[in-house]
């Protein structure tokens, strides 16, 4: 429970998690010497020295005390308190009725609580001066001021340990970070080449780095030439393919035309269909073969779909064109093969349908709604799927079709680094087609 709260607040980025490595152990290592070295050795440094001073003060008290009166007293100070380098005044004018001691005073604690424990009858203790020590006594001749200076009670700068440790952590953490950077960067560029290429571009990258992260980029590069190569040797097995089938079909069918027999009829259908289910598959199969990613305005393909849809009286109509008119890395033909199917797919089961783009500075979403029977939740995910018909979800009678028509969209937004998604269109009650695709 405690991991998964604490998963949240951790940074997501390499970067900022590499920073957090860094500078963790950095200020846990200060913060433990902080407090073993500087309220241990300090603290009992500074309780030793305080201890010293308190004999020589308690010696002065004693003197003053043992005097029969007031001046016999002020003339044994004079004779003992220059040796011993403490300044008296006695009697003292109004001293303070608390210990006045800096916020920031480290050692001020322990050299107050030293003095009150060596020293009895102590009025006030002042450590406002950074310099000296003020320290008000009740004696018998009345309150006695002694001022002595602060190095003698405590050890010398403690505070500077501090400021040289900050300093120094902060300076070797920074050059820690730099050299951290440059074994980062080349991961982040693997992974940028990577995600470029998940949306179908192809970015130029050489392994650079630790021998660990040039294995793992080449390793990268040679899955990307691998699909690179077998993309080239579907291409051109798909241009044999199309050559040598659509010849013998042209020819079967205008032998079959020529003939006059009323059974030749039906033949010319099958060889129409034969053709129709040759175009489907190889459609399937082609995707994005020949196409390249182009800087191209969304809204403009979906204008040129609607014009192409309306020369053919085909009930398409525009629901919105959302977002900023600038140009996005699309492959232009591709998303017109798919926005086509998805249109031919909407008008196949209803009677008209809707067409629409957003974008945004993530996503290019397009879709295409209709007022058909829909596809129930429980068949989206398997209508996506090839050759895959869902006859209780869409009337299959209506029309010919060998299931690619989504499978060919959701290929095409797959190689765009995008999604199809299906759902229920809100307006025409019928199924909704979106085309997700990353920028």
């Amino acid at each position: 429970m405690f991991f998964r709260w604490l998963k949240k607040y951790v940074p997501r980025g390499i970067y900022a998690r590499a920073a957090l490595i860094l500078i963790l152990p950095v200020l846990l290592l200060q913060l433990l010497v902080s407090v073993v070295f500087i309220q241990r050795h300090f603290d009992g440094v500074t309780r030793l020295m305080t201890s010293a001073v308190s004999i020589e003060l308690r010696f002065l008290v004693d003197t003053v005390n043992n005097a029969p009166d007031l001046s016999a007293a002020s003339a044994a100070l004079s004779r003992i308190d220059a040796p011993l380098e403490i300044l008296s005044d006695l009697p003292a004018i109004d001293p303070p009725d608390v210990d006045i001691k800096p916020f920031v005073d480290l050692t001020g604690n322990t050299v107050i609580g030293t003095l009150r424990s060596g020293v009895a009858n102590i009025i006030a203790i002042s450590l406002a001066d950074r310099r000296r020590v003020n320290l008000w006594v009740e004696t018998i001749h009345g309150p006695l001021r002694l001022e002595f200076s602060r190095r003698r009670v405590s050890a010398s700068n403690p505070h500077q340990l501090l400021v040289i440790m900050v300093v120094m952590g902060a300076l070797m953490t920074a050059v820690a970070y730099i050299f951290l950077r440059n074994q980062l960067r080349p991961i982040k560029r693997m992974a940028a080449a990577a995600a470029d290429y998940g949306k179908g571009r192809i970015t130029p990258f050489s392994p650079t780095g630790a021998v660990e992260v040039r294995s793992a980029g080449m390793a990268f590069l040679d899955m990307r030439n691998r699909l690179e190569r077998q993309t080239q040797s579907r291409t051109m097995m798909l241009s044999g393919v199309s050559h040598d089938l659509r010849t013998p079909l042209t020819r079967l069918r205008l032998g079959l035309s020529m003939l006059d027999d009323t059974d030749v009829a039906p033949l010319l259908r099958d060889v129409d269909d034969m053709q129709q289910l040759l175009d489907a598959f190889l459609d399937f199969a082609r995707s994005d073969a020949g196409d390249r990613l182009e800087p191209v305005i969304p809204g403009d393909l979906v204008t040129a779909v609607l014009d192409d849809a309306s020369r053919t009286g085909q009930a398409v109509s525009l629901a919105a064109i959302e977002g900023t008119a600038e140009e996005v890395g699309l492959r232009p033909m591709a998303i017109r093969r798919a926005l086509d199917n998805l249109i031919n797919n909407a008008l196949r089961y209803g009677s008209r349908a809707e067409i629409g783009v957003s974008v945004t500075d993530r996503a290019v979403r397009f879709w295409v709604e209709d007022d058909g029977p829909g596809i129930p939740p429980e068949h989206r995910e398997d209508a996506i799927n090839p050759f895959v018909r869902l006859d209780p979800a869409r009337n299959q009678d209506k029309g010919s079709g060998v299931g690619l028509g989504l499978s060919i969209v959701s290929d095409i937004a797959r190689t765009h680094g995008g999604v199809l998604r299906l759902g229920e269109s809100a307006r025409l009650g019928g199924l909704m087609a979106e085309l997700v695709l990353a920028r």
